[in-house]
């Protein structure tokens, strides 16, 4: 059982190089931020991730600190060859799953299972996919290949199956990006995408993804904005889409990051974007650019966690474990044999 700790702040930082700088200890030591999230920027060896995750939970005071990382696999992994496998896009598992759905969900399963035994062995315990956005014609190439498929019952089941072979590894999914990005036609990191689309289509495809996975212990929020719900705001500032469709209509009950703070989505001051994004709903602000002088300013007034937080945290934690025994081997010849040279 996790102790409850209101200590930590509703923030996950990311760190700018390989190793931490003595201004980064001692913020992280005052901060104690609920997590951290690694870059390409801070990734060299297994070794050297090994001692960088190390060295961040001896600096925070609960040993079970989120470290994440977004390990999805195509354009979006991280870890790359020659230390760590490349992982096929999931728009591949999507494109088999037509003609065989089975071997498609046990595929994405030992895929991301696989994903977990690479992420456990260096000490990360998050990794914030899968995606389960939905790509429509015309719509930005952001998406694109990341998801598994246009199908909302498709990328369903194998969301489910790459949830479930993270949480089988001791790995915390995160899904993303809901309420969904798909359809957005500019990328969040350099501008504020909108969305028309009437309401009733958006339930009709878009949501249905998130609705199937809405017990997952983690989700991320998309920086778009929904004019049919609030014309307003981005949805990772908007309480109206936060309360009224992701936790209400969507059903989602689980741990809601913000999708980064630092992308060009967001107005204002790094410290404001996360007071907006907290007082919308989120549970915990992402900043991951590593700017160290933006850290300090949001740790002098960024919120410690909240009860329903904390709460929501503590359960997510609980699924992370030691993970199975596991043959790696079978599981790579058993995707290689299904996607061959996709």
């Amino acid at each position: 059982m996790y102790a409850v700790d209101f200590t930590q702040a509703s923030i996950v930082f990311g760190i700018k190089g390989k190793t931490l700088t003595a201004d980064e200890e001692a913020l992280f030591r005052d901060a104690n931020p609920a997590g951290y999230i690694l870059f390409s920027r801070n990734l060299e060896t297994p070794s050297q991730v090994k001692k960088l995750t190390e060295r961040l939970r001896e600096l925070t005071e609960n040993n079970e600190v989120l470290i994440m990382i977004d390990q999805e696999g195509g354009r979006v992994q991280r870890l790359r060859p020659p230390h760590w496998r490349e992982y096929p896009p999931m728009s591949v598992f999507g494109e088999r799953a037509e003609e065989n759905i089975d071997e498609a969900v046990a595929c994405v399963y030992l895929n991301y299972r696989l994903i977990s035994l690479d992420l456990r062995a260096l000490g990360i315990n998050v990794n914030c996919a899968p995606v389960l956005d939905l790509p429509v014609k015309g719509s930005h190439r952001i998406i694109g290949d990341r998801a598994f498929s246009n199908n909302p019952q498709t990328a369903a089941k194998l969301g489910h199956a790459a949830c479930d072979g993270l949480l089988a590894g001791g790995v915390l999914p995160v899904i993303k990006h809901i309420p969904g990005h798909g359809r957005a036609t500019a990328d969040s990191h350099v501008e504020l995408p909108r969305i028309d689309t009437p309401l009733h289509k958006l339930r009709e495809k878009d949501f249905i993804p998130f609705k199937a996975l809405c017990d997952m212990p983690a989700a991320m929020t998309a920086h778009i904005v929904y004019t049919e719900i609030d014309a307003g705001a981005p949805c990772s500032a908007s309480s109206t889409v936060i309360k009224e469709t992701i936790r209400t209509e969507i059903g989602f009950k689980g741990l809601l990051f913000s999708d980064d703070v630092c992308m060009r989505a967001l107005q204002g001051p790094v410290n404001a974007r996360v007071a907006s994004v907290l007082g919308a709903g989120c549970d915990i602000a992402l900043h991951c650019d590593g700017n160290y002088r933006d850290m300090v300013a949001i740790a002098k007034s960024c919120p410690q966690i909240t009860r329903a937080a904390i709460k929501r945290l503590n359960t997510a934690k609980r699924l992370i474990r030691d993970s199975d025994k596991f043959d790696a081997q079978a599981a790579k010849d058993r995707i290689s044999a299904f996607l061959g040279n996709y």
